[in-house]
């Protein structure tokens, strides 16, 4: 989900130069599931490791992989709330111990953020109030609807949603940033096809779609 602003513009950008492609955006967990379960497809963008994963299970051709995005996690309240700092480490451990709700996601980011919370030591003290989004729910929903009060998620999926404030990045050293890439699958009929559009997302002509949506290139 973290893909979809960007993958929804450079489709348009694609379609404009005379391509044709369909989108469909999901949860991580539920793309890669349906890749696993051999659902024909021409091309899948995940996090880098799942991509890794699924060409080891032979669900993807070998050598197709294609690094398209760093997406980093940001941190965001509902709208209007106080801002809690959180521009140190300490800073941070301590807004999250003082929130009433803390929501974070599936997938990578959500892994890495709860691996900061075991070396904090804070995670039987929070486990109450942590709150992880289903799969393909923003964290963002979860903030504007006040069922937490303080939220982390891929700055390109918090960015576009109503009701919350991003209040800043990760404070530095504790930094999550993960790699999206896409790859082909061994279902497409249309490999040389989904090569050259694997090709168009990396390229310069889709840097400022990934820049507007809180990505940066890969």
């Amino acid at each position: 989900m973290a893909t979809r602003q960007f993958l929804d513009d450079t489709a348009r950008l694609w379609r404009r130069r005379g391509g044709n492609v369909a989108i469909e955006s999901v949860g991580g967990v539920e793309a890669a599931r349906r890749v696993q379960d051999g659902e024909s497809f021409d091309v899948v963008i995940l996090a880098a490791d799942a991509i890794d994963k699924l060409t080891a299970e032979s669900r993807l051709v070998v050598g197709s992989k294609t690094d398209l995005a760093r997406s980093g996690v940001a941190i965001a309240v509902r709208r209007g709330a106080p801002r809690p700092a959180i521009d140190t480490d300490e800073a941070l451990r301590q807004a999250v111990l003082s929130s009433r709700g803390v929501g974070y996601s599936t997938g990578p980011s959500g892994v890495a953020l709860k691996g900061i919370f075991e070396t904090w030591g804070i995670v039987e003290a929070i486990r109450p109030r942590l709150v992880q989004a289903s799969p393909g729910t923003p964290v963002a929903q979860l903030i504007a609807r006040g069922e937490v009060t303080l939220g982390f998620q891929q700055l390109s999926e918090l960015t576009h949603e109503e009701g919350v404030d991003v209040i800043g990045p990760m404070p530095p050293g504790l930094e999550i940033v993960t790699t999206f890439s896409g790859a082909i699958c061994t279902t497409s009929a249309q490999v040389e096809v989904a090569r050259a559009l694997l090709e168009f997302l990396r390229s310069p002509a889709a840097d400022e779609a990934r820049l507007r949506h809180g990505m940066q290139p890969a």
